[in-house]
């Protein structure tokens, strides 16, 4: 496959990833002083919503991919290594911190008497992951405006 359309498909996939992270993000100055029965009601607005996790996988593989196809071009390559260092970290940071409250609330259906430490830590998670994907959008970005036409050959 050619640079260009793996290019695209690095983007539009990190942008997809950024869609429900972004939502997280910007709905937590809201939602972290809720009370418990508010804060439960208003988490049955995220079902269905793991749907969007799937699209971090190919992103990631189409990030690495896009990395070792500019192995070559330094500046392009570190810009695109840096994003696929942030879709990883992504991924670590759900399964050590947001996958373990969802678990441990039966994912925001079961009250435990933690409830209050596992909302902080299912909320900044989920902020953090919005701005590390954010970053890798950036990142990608500029590796693409960092590619020039003769390096699209490799």
């Amino acid at each position: 496959m050619s640079l260009k359309p793996v290019q695209f498909l690095a983007v539009t996939l990190t942008a997809l990833a950024l869609v429900p992270a972004g939502a997280h993000l910007f709905e937590l100055p809201n939602k972290i002083g809720l009370a418990q029965e508010q804060y439960f009601i208003v988490q049955n607005i995220y079902r269905g919503w793991a749907l969007f996790g799937f699209v971090l996988l190919p992103a990631i593989a189409v990030v690495l991919a896009l990395t070792v196809m500019l192995r070559r071009h330094a500046v392009a390559f570190r810009y695109a290594g840096l994003a696929l260092v942030c879709m990883l970290a992504t991924l670590a940071i759900f399964f050590a911190w947001t996958y373990p409250a969802n678990l441990a609330t039966s994912n925001w259906t079961v009250v435990p008497e933690n409830w209050v430490s596992l909302r902080r830590q299912w909320e900044y998670a989920h902020a953090t992951n919005a701005v590390l994907t954010f970053v890798a959008l950036c990142a990608l970005t500029l590796s693409l405006l960092n590619s020039s036409p003769s390096r699209e050959r490799d």
